[in-house]
């Protein structure tokens, strides 16, 4: 890692490729220098990157920053091109915000997800019975992790099973931190748009009994997702909804079979599967460097520092959940933890995550079948010689060899 420091400016690659160790550069911002001024690998002039949890929570929850403002700006970002599209929602302000978060979540409710989870539990046996099939040694992520969460969100929405492939490789383009994959990243990006516009159209003319159809025709009182609206938003609940569980499935397996101790109490007390997946989301280092940022629309005093109106301001969820002053011991594993506050996997504030409900229904049911279907599962490979991911946003193993 190398890290320079021009006048007060730091800059960082902000990528940290060692198996799932946290970032020694983010890390140390967090303890040294909270609210510190760094500069992104992409994007035009510095930014200020926030890491402590009390001060990620402000930036989150304050409506002096904003993410709208966004919009139009070549901000500084760890991609050589924004994933997010102007219409989307994570690019919104109140009250523009709240009325599509009402539409969403009329839409995308819990007891739907619930309904979907007897189909998730069907699926993982059927997969866990191929790998079964297969034998030791098998890849956990190829039978399990890069199958079932696509096939879940697919599910959910009605995606069309042999579009799902192409979905797949478009998504994972645009993650790409490389700026040699800028033009394939570009060209997912609209294709995704393109597709994701189609089907949408198509759902609002004809609706079914699925996601994106409840989306098209949800109202309250007068109010609609317009067409552009839909068609970002279905795009978003598709990339994201299969892409982060899909990560955090090998992320977590990976952590379980290379701390024995908590492997060994998961089994001997199953009933804390919930809980453990909630420290775990936690503890996991689940992305490189920071998301997608928000703009001080005035000066704001922050950690002793200000940030001006105009500048770009970046958090860390990964810092925040390993933040000393919020939890004990945070560096550490602890299934039976009793934290003060919640964790930040699925982001705070407006920008929660819609689909956190969906990402624990589907990790429950894969971690825990998979844990209850091999009682022996074990990594095949020393862990140094498990291949992880350098290239996108998100950190994980290319493949996952485990014994049983």
């Amino acid at each position: 890692m190398t890290i320079a420091d021009t006048d007060t400016e730091k800059v960082c690659p902000f990528r940290h490729d060692d198996a799932l160790e946290p970032d020694p550069f983010m890390t140390r911002m967090r303890t040294e220098e909270p609210v510190a001024r760094v500069r992104m690998p992409y994007g035009t002039g510095p930014c200020w990157l926030v890491t402590r949890y009390e001060d990620v929570q402000k930036v989150t929850s304050d409506r002096r920053f904003s993410r709208a403002a966004l919009v139009g700006r070549d901000f500084p970002r760890i991609t050589p091109v924004p994933i997010a599209q102007s219409e989307a929602i994570n690019l919104m302000d109140a009250p523009a915000l709240n009325r599509v978060r009402r539409l969403v979540i009329k839409a995308f409710t819990t007891p739907q997800v619930e309904a979907l989870r007897p189909w998730t539990q069907r699926t993982a046996d059927t997969l866990l019975d191929a790998m079964a099939e297969y034998g030791a040694p098998a890849d956990v992520a190829a039978h399990l992790a890069n199958e079932l969460p696509l096939m879940t969100i697919s599910q959910l929405m009605d995606v069309p099973q042999a579009d799902r492939p192409q979905l797949r490789r478009w998504a994972m383009a645009m993650m790409s931190m490389s700026a040699d994959d800028r033009s394939s990243a570009v060209e997912a990006k609209s294709a995704l748009r393109a597709y994701f516009t189609a089907l949408t159209t198509a759902r609002r003319r004809a609706p079914g009994d699925d996601l994106i159809s409840a989306m098209a025709t949800a109202r309250i009182g007068d109010e609609m997702l317009e067409e552009g609206e839909l068609a970002v938003l279905a795009m978003l609940l598709v990339v994201t909804g299969h892409d982060t569980t899909t990560y955090d499935i090998s992320n977590i397996v990976y952590t379980l079979l290379t701390h024995p101790s908590h492997l060994a109490q998961l089994r001997a007390r199953p009933e804390l599967l919930p809980q453990a997946l909630e420290e775990l989301l936690r503890y996991i280092p689940f992305r490189q460097g920071v998301g997608i940022p928000r703009v001080a629309l005035e000066d704001v005093e922050l950690g002793g520092r200000i940030i001006r109106a105009g500048d770009t301001v970046q958090v860390s969820y990964l810092t925040a959940n390993r933040d000393g002053l919020v939890y004990d011991r945070p560096d550490e594993l602890d299934f039976e933890r009793q934290a003060p506050a919640g964790h930040m996997a699925f982001g705070y504030g407006s920008h929660h995550c819609l689909g956190s409900h969906l990402a624990r229904m589907v990790l429950q049911v894969s971690v825990g079948t998979l844990l209850t279907r091999f009682p022996t599962l074990r990594l095949a490979v020393p862990k140094d010689e498990v291949r992880w991911n350098t290239v996108s946003i998100w950190r994980y193993p290319l493949a996952l060899p485990v014994s049983w």
